[in-house]
């Protein structure tokens, strides 16, 4: 277990301070979720696999979405997969996220999807169906998000 990711309250606040000294969300470790958050830190995409059916589960969950099998396993992925889709966001609803920035969904190879940012790509130059990979941005001290860079369009 990584010392470095603290236990989080349901209710407690978790933000860290931007750029601009504005204040951003930041995700919650929970300990169903700490073994995705650990791998996210060793630059490691994790996600779970049912043992029963062999579907991939994401978001973390108690049981599997296909067959409510709770007999999970934590297993790497490949980080490739292709965009669903995507929206450039223009407004944030805070300031303290920097403008523009891309929110998509990526089809990861191994068949479960991720809701995640796409990054290092012009928001005009984005497609539908590019092939994607991920990469690992530390957004505070104690997390780093996998998101999504285009390698072919």
């Amino acid at each position: 277990m990584d010392p470095s990711l603290p236990e989080i309250d349901a209710g407690e606040d978790r933000t860290m301070e931007s750029a601009g000294g504005l204040t951003r969300p930041v995700p919650q470790v929970s300990a169903l979720t700490r073994p995705f958050w650990e791998g996210c830190r060793r630059g490691v995409l994790l996600v779970q696999r049912c043992c029963s059916c062999s579907g991939h589960v994401f978001a973390p969950q108690d049981f599997c979405r296909s067959c409510q099998s709770p007999d999970l396993e934590w297993v790497e992925s490949s980080g490739e997969g292709e965009l669903v889709t995507y929206t450039t966001i223009w407004r944030p609803q805070t300031p303290a996220f920097e403008v523009p920035y891309v929110v998509a969904v990526v089809a990861l190879t191994e068949g479960y999807e991720m809701l995640t940012n796409l990054v290092d790509a012009e928001p005009g130059e984005i497609r539908v169906g590019a092939k994607v990979q991920v990469v690992f941005r530390d957004v505070a001290p104690d997390v780093t998000l996998p998101c999504f860079t285009v390698v072919s369009a």
